[in-house]
Formats: structure tokens, sequence, C-alpha cells
């Protein structure tokens, strides 16, 4: 599985952005996705993940009511839309791929990160 994440950018406080995540192979509809990102200087942390067919999804506290998560499995695309973006968001946001069940007990497959910028 190949993941290529794009929608990154340099955003005020209180905007949106919508990331995107496209992945090649064949199993994309049975793979759990999830979000991460990482702040300079910080672990690397889970934003929001999401079952094969879409039916559940969990989210970090940090950004519970805000971020939202999707996939089109016909377009093998997993979607992270943010919306009141804060500073404290500014991070590289990677997408990555699970081959496990649910919950997804770790990640196998990863993208090359986005990075978001959410200016004061």
């Amino acid at each position: 599985v190949q993941l290529q994440a794009s929608g990154g950018g340099l955003v005020q406080a209180g905007g949106s952005l919508r990331l995107s995540c496209a992945a090649s192979g064949r199993t994309f509809s049975s793979s759990v996705m999830g979000w991460f990102r990482q702040a300079p200087g910080k672990e690397r942390d889970i934003v929001a993940t999401i079952s094969g067919s879409g039916g559940r999804v969990l989210y970090a506290a940090s950004v519970k009511g805000r971020f939202t998560i999707s996939r089109d499995n016909a377009k093998n695309t997993v979607y992270l839309q943010m919306n009141s973006l804060k500073p404290e968001d500014t991070a590289v946001y990677y997408c990555a791929a699970s081959t496990s069940t649910w919950p997804p007990k770790g990640y196998d497959y990863w993208g090359q990160g986005t990075q978001v910028t959410v200016s004061s």
C-alpha cells in the first residue's frame, strides 16, 4: 500500500482545511486508516481513525468536535476535514494504514506527511 497525503497549507486561526490521502492497492477498503500529526519537538500522536467500512471512527480529545475523518472507498481516499483550527494544530500530518482489525493495533504503511500551519 502506498499513501499520498495532500491538502496542507497555511491558514488563520478559526479557518478550515481538508486533507486527503490517496491510497494504492486493492486492500484499501478493508484497511483501517488513521491520521496522525507531529509538531516540532513532540511525538507523533493519533488524531483520528476510521474503520474499513467507515462505520466506526475515533478521535483524539483535542480535535473531537472540530475534525471529521471520512473515506471514499471507490476513490481509495481518506479525508480529514479540519474546522475551527487553532495554532496548536500546527504540525505535519500523516496518514497511515493498518492491516489489523478494528480497533487498530498498529499501523503498517505511512504517507509522506503534509504540513499544516495555523497562524494566530
